[in-house]
């Protein structure tokens, strides 16, 4: 299944600690944290990828372009960069219109490493999100739903730290959903997402696994450890 990798924000809260690349390209360890990704994702069986880029695209497209001939060689990758930003929405719309997208395909966040969940993901039903349990939710929101995992409600981030469940940024979505966009930037979070649980479509699929975002310096400088540390401690 193919996957559209979300990579072409501005990186603003992390500019503190790595300015002149990219969150997707951060280093880690000495290696740009999305070898990290590909890698990981090619072990859960990917091998379709399109990234979806605006800023600093052109460092990215060099990087895909230099491991295409070797631990990528056998994967179908390509990207689209966005003329304006359009948001987490509008940059899917964006693609399934210029690549002429037809039925199911996953999303995921490039600056979010999931240990795992992909596989479980493509065999369920879309729209799915997949969905952690964290002990503080306070900078990602809270996601409800039912017993039937039918998503019922989000709850805004706050100062509120409490457990709960969270996006976890990876989504199995199809491409129906995008075919009225209207060429306008929209947040998949803020309109999609809404529209899809006021229609009592849009469910969820709980993970157990690893999770960080790495777009806050304190996370992205845990990542480094985590991988310094070959794994072994606590992400």
């Amino acid at each position: 299944m193919r996957i559209l990798v979300l990579a072409g924000g501005f990186g603003t809260r992390l500019k503190t600690v790595v300015a002149n690349v990219p969150k997707a390209l951060a280093p880690v360890c000495g290696v740009p944290f999305l070898q990290l990704q590909l890698e990981h994702w090619l072990s859960q069986g990917l091998c379709e990828f399109t990234f979806l880029l605006h800023h600093q695209a052109d460092q990215v497209i060099t990087f895909l372009q230099k491991n295409q001939s070797g631990h990528l060689n056998d994967c179908n990758i390509n990207w689209i960069i966005e003329p304006t930003p359009k948001d987490t929405g509008g940059a899917i719309a964006h693609a399934v219109r210029e690549l002429g997208l037809v039925g199911d395909f996953l999303t995921v966040n490039a600056d979010t490493w999931l240990g795992g969940g992909i596989q479980d993901l493509i065999k369920a039903t879309s729209p799915t999100m997949a969905v952690l349990k964290r002990e503080d939710i306070s900078r990602y929101g809270q996601v409800h739903f039912n017993n039937c995992g039918r998503i019922t409600a989000f709850t805004e981030k706050n100062l509120c730290r409490e457990p709960g469940w969270i996006n976890a940024g990876l989504c199995h979505l199809h491409a129906e959903l995008f075919k009225d966009w209207d060429g306008a930037p929209f947040s998949l979070e803020r309109k999609l997402f809404l529209e899809l649980v006021e229609n009592h479509s849009l469910l969820a699929y709980s993970l157990k696994t690893d999770f960080i975002d790495i777009g806050v310096p304190e996370d992205y400088h845990r990542f480094c450890r985590w991988i310094e540390a070959d794994r072994q401690v606590p992400l």
